[in-house]
């Protein structure tokens, strides 16, 4: 497990080269070219360019881009299902390019559980033993871990349906099978890649809504893979977001919104509703004399179309922004239109 302070990942200069000499490619005169002008030099396809980032214990970091922007390829290098081409990659500060076929096997089974979009279960095993199969597999008796497994059923709402096989759940059924799979060997981390893509939207919210709750409650750390920017924001402490192998921003997802890097990120996020995402804490402005004492009062994380509610339902002109009794600001009609506009987005400063 992590030390304070200490990132469950910590990835610097991370290079995935595919093609002929593809380790010559990172450092070289290559390196910065286009990708469709690397691949017609060299024959070589940079997957993952030059890529640095920290997963912190606790967070749900999201790794988001379109086909091809090299997410997948990515989340698969954090536990050499693919092995890096060149960089430096740690686990709680433990190298893992160096690891042996021995400790990368525990880090497999004991530390980073991987959650596909294909759910992989074993179609002759009912629910409990195919939630059962990781403790299977680490040697645990019968009886222990079908009665972890039971317990880990019921935590994703499976309850009742232990003796069904996979044929016989729903496409999001069996994707609550594969992520309690994956919480019974209690890792440290738990990888999603594009795990709800291919499922319905109503069942593809309810378990967004599931992996919410999960954090709610356990606070585990998550590296979450998604092309999906709604999901993105809905999901993420912090989001990176690729494009042609490497990370074009990263921040939360009100930086990404409130303050987009480039014209790429720009247009990614034109239509996002700008105050389902932004925070009081980027509208507010100093208090008047008179609007110490007066309005409804807001946490600094509360969203701008919660204020823009608050403030209508009360009547008042304005509404307070209080953190531990003390008042950090206010914002009226005119900071949460500001907002909605596009034209009145501050630096945070709580």
């Amino acid at each position: 497990m992590s030390e304070a302070g200490t990132p469950v990942f910590s990835v610097r200069n991370l290079w995935k080269v595919f093609g002929p000499k593809a380790d010559r490619i990172p450092g070289s005169e290559h390196a910065e070219l286009p990708p469709a002008e690397l691949r017609e030099r060299t024959g070589c396809t940079a997957a993952v360019r030059d890529v640095s980032f920290d997963v912190h214990k606790g967070e749900v970091f999201v790794v988001m881009g379109l086909s091809g922007s090299g997410k997948s390829t990515l989340v698969r290098c954090l536990t050499r299902l693919i092995e890096p081409t060149s960089g430096t990659l740690a686990i709680d500060g433990e190298d893992v390019l160096g690891m042996d076929t021995t400790r990368l096997r525990e880090l497999r089974r004991h530390r980073a559980a991987m959650v596909f979009q294909h759910f992989g279960l074993l179609p002759h095993r009912t629910v409990l033993d195919n939630v059962a199969y990781g403790l299977e597999i680490q040697g645990l008796g019968r009886a222990e871990r079908r009665a972890r497994a039971a317990g880990l059923v019921e935590k994703v709402g499976l309850a009742g349906l232990e003796g069904r096989r996979p044929a016989q759940l729903s496409g999001g059924q069996q994707q609550r099978v594969g992520l309690a799979r994956a919480l019974a060997v209690d890792p440290s981390v738990l990888l999603f890649d594009e795990p709800f893509s291919a499922l319905d939207p109503l069942i593809r919210r309810e378990m967004q809504d599931e992996v919410v709750r999960l954090h709610r409650e356990e606070g585990r750390t998550m590296v979450f893979i998604t092309h999906d920017l709604s999901e993105a924001l809905r999901l993420g402490t912090r989001i990176a977001l690729m494009r042609d192998g490497g990370i074009v921003q990263l921040g939360t997802p009100e930086e990404i919104v409130g303050s987009p890097a480039d014209d790429y990120v720009r247009e990614f996020v034109r239509d996002v509703p700008r105050e389902q995402v932004l925070t009081v804490a980027t509208a507010m402005r100093p208090p008047t004399a008179g609007e110490a004492g007066g309005g409804p009062a807001l946490r600094p994380g509360a969203t701008v179309s919660e204020a823009i509610e608050a403030v209508s339902r009360s009547g008042e002109p304005v509404a307070r922004v209080m953190e531990g009794g003390r008042l950090l600001g206010v914002v009226d009609h005119a900071c949460l239109l500001d907002v909605v506009a596009g034209t009145g987005v501050r630096e945070v400063t709580v």
